[in-house]
């Protein structure tokens, strides 16, 4: 692990943080704040964290023994998260925003989720899906915003935080990018989808499942029927 300033939580700080939150929060509340000195950029990819959310899901259902097996087998259980939650945690109260910025595939026709995610705060960015129905460009659109942000915008010097909602070890590059001129990065993500390289890069590192139960949309629907 990269050393981190004493303002920041430790991994060991969020880990106590994400037990007390989930044995004495109702439903309903926050997750305790984990606000950056800085600026919070934030970049979230929504596929990662419906897909394998889905997964989790088909754990729980009974579909799967664990995550890996939903993988292996490609078992997914409809599963929906609510935006603001996503959204306090990548963009925690009382950090000020520079950029929220979640990209994905657009969904079936009349679907409402990218208003949703406009409506919670998200700055939204969508690709089509090509002939075979796989993704197009949505890792290089993170990557490529993540960079341009960091040279123009981004400051060490205030304590600006990126965090990245993705666990895909092709987010490693512009992790090092990062480090290399000394500013920090809080990746968040599901602990079976997490690339062992990406965490241990991280300047912190937040689990996901813990929040399973509180980022559970209410309404238990999926918001769409193709990965996005």
């Amino acid at each position: 692990m990269a050393s981190m300033d004493m303002a920041r939580p430790s991994p060991s700080d969020v880990a106590l943080r994400l037990a007390r939150t989930r044995a004495a929060a109702e439903p309903t509340t926050l997750p305790d704040p984990l606000a950056a000195p800085g600026r919070v950029f934030a970049y979230v990819d929504n596929s990662n964290v419906w897909i394998e959310g889905m997964r989790i899901q088909a754990v729980r259902k009974g579909l799967a023994r664990d995550p890996h097996e939903a993988i292996t087998r490609n078992i997914t259980s409809p599963w929906a998260y609510d935006f603001g939650r996503l959204y306090a945690l990548a963009c925690p109260e009382g950090s000020m925003v520079g950029r929220a910025f979640l990209v994905g595939s657009r969904p079936p026709p009349n679907d409402s989720v990218w208003e949703r995610a406009q409506h919670e705060g998200f700055q939204v960015e969508v690709f089509d899906r090509n002939v075979a129905g796989r993704e197009k460009r949505v890792d290089s659109s993170i990557i490529t915003t993540m960079m341009e942000d960091s040279f123009a915008y981004m400051k060490t010097e205030l304590g600006d935080l990126a965090v990245l909602v993705a666990g895909d070890g092709d987010y490693m590059p512009p992790l090092e990018s990062l480090h290399k001129r000394k500013l920090n990065v809080r990746v968040i993500c599901w602990k079976h989808a997490t690339n062992r390289d990406l965490r241990d890069t991280a300047d912190e590192y937040l689990e996901l499942d813990p929040y399973f139960d509180w980022l559970t949309h209410a309404d238990r629907t999926p918001p769409h029927t193709s990965p996005g």
